[in-house]
């Protein structure tokens, strides 16, 4: 039985991953240990993930208490189980919050990942390391790109993004945040364990990831929060671009799709952009819209003049990439099947599994 070492594996992506996996035959062992509670407090809280886990997938999973900062816990761990892939998953994912927790940001985003790669090295340095970065380490570079204004989006006025933006897009000069600073930091560092140790790693820039089993929070979790705002009848606050800034959506199950395509066909130091792509782009007026059909309830918000730091105003991932290295994989879940799945979720008038319902899959 082949072993996987999955990262914040209660998390949004590491817990597809680990159900992906585990379903697939594989043995994994998931490590976290609930810091989105700490982060983010008891809105954040993942343990009902774990345990959700360990009763799906039985045998095939083993969680870890163990933190990625602990450097001397994850070396020990890596050559005691010397996996062959390991998914790096685990992170503190908001811009927000970075701020605020400045040490804790870059000692769990970049000196959790080199703790991670280093361990990879001196214990299993052929096994793919795949890493979840995100496109915040553009910067707001992606601000600078000519815009156009429609009746509900911005987008791209310049017909070379009309794809959207791709892996060569600068990552320089450019205001990021400190947690896009410290996911910069962690992407390179990825990128160098590949090309100078020549381990098979690839950086994973994610546009929004999302799904039913997200934790959303304000500060981090873009639909899956809009949704429980909706359905809870709170308040949104919609921050500055008029409500028109525009994110592509990726279902949580194809970017495990992607991974696990990656993991049999390992490439070295490989950067890709991974999101929904245009078809699966939506802005948050767009949102509202589609949320608003599946729930029945009308969106209450509240706009604010002013934008977060570092937000993008139009961000679509180009897929070209991925797909022509990886031609079995394209978007299987559509951008309003996924807002149906979170309604559903989170209403709980359905618990059925994606991986049950054969409509859904291509593969």
């Amino acid at each position: 039985m082949k072993k996987l070492l999955v990262t914040g594996s209660s998390g949004l992506i590491g817990s597809e991953v680990c159900t992906y996996f585990a379903e697939n035959g594989w043995m994994v062992y998931g490590i976290d240990s609930n810091q989105r509670a700490v982060f983010f407090g008891p809105q954040g809280d993942t343990r009902w993930n774990q345990k959700r886990l360990s009763e799906k997938l039985g045998n095939n999973f083993q969680h870890v208490e163990l933190d990625i900062r602990d450097r001397t816990g994850i070396i020990d761990f890596v050559k005691e189980t010397a996996p062959d892939a390991i998914v790096h998953t685990a992170a503190q994912p908001s811009h927000d919050r970075a701020a605020a927790i400045p040490f804790d940001d870059f000692d769990t985003n970049a000196v959790g990942t080199i703790n991670l790669l280093e361990a990879a090295r001196r214990a299993c340095p052929e096994s793919p390391f795949v890493h979840m970065s995100t496109n915040k380490v553009y910067g707001d570079k992606p601000n600078s790109i000519a815009l156009v204004e429609l009746p509900t989006r911005w987008d791209y006025a310049d017909p070379l993004y009309s794809n959207g933006i791709a892996e060569d897009f600068s990552i320089d000069q450019s205001k990021h945040s400190l947690f896009g600073a410290s996911k910069v930091a962690a992407d390179i560092m990825v990128q160098e364990y590949g090309r100078y140790f020549g381990m098979p790693t690839c950086c994973l820039r994610g546009g929004c990831l999302t799904g039913p089993n997200h934790a959303g929070v304000e500060l981090h979790g873009f639909l899956n929060y809009l949704v429980k705002c909706n359905l809870e009848e709170k308040e949104y606050k919609v921050f500055g671009y008029k409500g028109k800034q525009v994110r592509d959506n990726i279902h949580s199950y194809d970017v495990a799709r992607f991974i696990h395509a990656f993991i049999n066909s390992p490439r070295k130091a490989e950067v890709y952009n991974i999101g929904g792509g245009r078809n699966n782009s939506c802005s948050i007026w767009e949102a509202f819209s589609i949320t608003e059909t599946f729930s029945g309830k009308a969106m209450m918000y509240n706009y604010i003049e002013e934008n977060r730091i570092g937000d993008h105003i139009c961000y679509i991932s180009n897929l070209n990439k991925m797909k022509t290295h990886y031609p079995e994989w394209d978007i299987s879940i559509s951008l309003e099947e996924t807002i149906w799945q979170i309604v559903t979720a989170q209403t709980k008038k359905s618990n059925q599994s994606i991986y049950n319902n054969p409509e859904y899959i291509s593969q």
